[in-house]
């Protein structure tokens, strides 16, 4: 069961925040493990797609930052994967705040009012 606390939380917060890091809308919403399973996934298509094999990404000589910031030399396939990733991810935010949107019951719900007061 979800603590009350995660339930009366707001989720657009979230949405922003996994545009800044996959995977960190997730932990603001309580989901920890989700939430690092998609910032290991971007983590990961960041190091090995833009060095382009996994020897480059942990090759000494080229550093993987300056390689990244070499804005000329950043192809199409060096961003679609990443971007992906962040866009799924995105889209899994929003998911889950649209089920809990649905599942959480009517303010006021819980009122038993009677029609013959």
């Amino acid at each position: 069961m979800i603590p009350m606390s995660e339930l009366s939380r707001p989720v657009w917060p979230a949405y922003p925040l996994s545009v800044l890091v996959a995977g960190l809308g997730h932990c603001y919403l309580g989901r920890w493990k989700r939430g690092g399973i998609w910032f290991l996934c971007y983590g990961l298509a960041i190091v090995f797609l833009s060095a382009r094999t996994v020897s480059g990404a942990l090759s000494l000589e080229e550093p993987f930052v300056v390689t990244a910031l070499q804005f000329d030399a950043v192809s199409y396939a060096d961003v679609a994967v990443p971007l992906t990733i962040l866009l799924v991810c995105l889209l899994d935010v929003y998911l889950i705040g649209v089920v809990e949107r649905t599942t959480l019951p009517p303010a006021g719900a819980d009122d038993r009012r009677s029609n013959s007061s």
